[in-house]
């Protein structure tokens, strides 16, 4: 560990022993090895400023293990959405509370919340949703008193609904009080979501041994669920159906491609596609960025990445230098 963190073992063990103090340097190498809180290291409290990730683990069940594999790549990503709140200076959600429980969150988010499940999670819950396409998962986090979803964009609309489901559950359940995600958490995520969009009452009250495949659709367009989600669910619950046994072989968008004739004259299974692609950042956070930039408190880097254009790009208020100083002396008296 000595020479991992650039002191000599004797140094160190007097450190270890109280005989001599660390030094500030020596605690950030020592956090920066053991990917540690430095608050934590130098206080003995965590970080209270500090967000706390959790995310949506993958399975594996051969193993019976969970896991995130893109997290290293992700938190780069998850650092940059926490700036963004942190420099928009914006104040604590006033009256956000999580709800008490699955029942409580889906009477609060009221009767066909799925289709606009994110506009509902913002209007109704108080919960914020963000959505890039560089992340690999799910993640929920609290930072200065707001709860943020920040989920992957793809064209996967049932997995967005998934992940937003259990990021809740997450939140709901109080699981961002643990310094580390356990797998009994992951669990009750899961089963929170299972519950939330498939309730298992109303599952038990569908007759599952007369449906058709045109009917499987249409309860999943509905339901807004992947046709393995369902199967999943139908299996945990102990109610068989052949149709759905037969189709969580097959990709979601096959049997709506096949058996669900839409009653818009539009494509709506594009249109749902093309809405969870889209990269999403809440309008309060970007207006406050916008204001700070038009006050010259902060740059519009953050708020350029916000929108996925490139710096130069992005035109917005800034400040006007003062009158009679000419860009050019404002620049060379700062030295740039």
């Amino acid at each position: 560990m000595a020479a991992a963190v650039g002191m000599t073992p004797d140094a160190l063990s007097r450190a270890i022993h109280g005989q001599r103090g660390f030094g500030a340097a020596e605690l950030m190498r020592i956090a920066d090895h053991f990917d540690a809180d430095l608050h934590t290291l130098i206080s003995g409290e965590p970080d209270p400023r500090r967000p706390r990730l959790v995310a949506r683990h993958d399975y594996d069940q051969s193993t019976r293990t969970r896991s995130i594999p893109g997290h290293s790549a992700d938190r780069p990503i998850l650092d940059d959405i926490t700036l963004a709140y942190r420099q928009a200076l914006l104040a604590p959600r006033e009256g956000w509370s999580a709800p008490s429980d699955v029942e409580a969150a889906r009477t609060q988010l009221g009767a066909g919340f799925v289709r606009p499940f994110v506009e509902r999670i913002e209007e109704r819950l108080g919960i914020e949703v963000v959505r890039v396409g560089e992340l690999s998962t799910a993640y929920s986090f609290i930072v200065d008193g707001r709860p943020v979803i920040a989920i992957p964009a793809t064209a996967s609309w049932f997995r967005e609904n998934w992940s937003i489901a259990h990021e809740l559950g997450h939140l709901v359940l109080g699981h961002h009080a643990n310094p580390e995600t356990r797998d009994a958490d992951e669990r009750a995520a899961h089963g929170f979501a299972a519950e939330l969009l498939l309730p298992a009452a109303d599952m038990r009250s569908l007759d599952w041994q007369g449906v058709t495949p045109a009917d499987l659709a249409a309860w999943i367009w509905d339901l807004g669920v992947s046709t393995e989600a369902l199967a999943n669910r139908l299996e945990s619950l102990g109610i068989e159906s052949p149709v759905v046994r037969d189709w969580s072989g097959y990709t979601t968008q096959r049997l709506l491609r096949h058996h669900w004739v839409p009653s818009e004259a539009d494509d709506p299974i594009t249109i749902r596609m093309d809405a969870a692609a889209v990269r999403r950042f809440p309008v309060a956070l970007q207006t406050a960025h916008l204001d700070r930039i038009a006050r010259g408190e902060v740059g519009k880097g953050i708020l350029a990445w916000m929108l996925g254009v490139a710096d130069d790009s992005l035109e917005v208020e800034e400040p006007t230098p003062r009158p009679g100083v000419s860009t050019s002396d404002l620049l060379d008296a700062l030295g740039i």
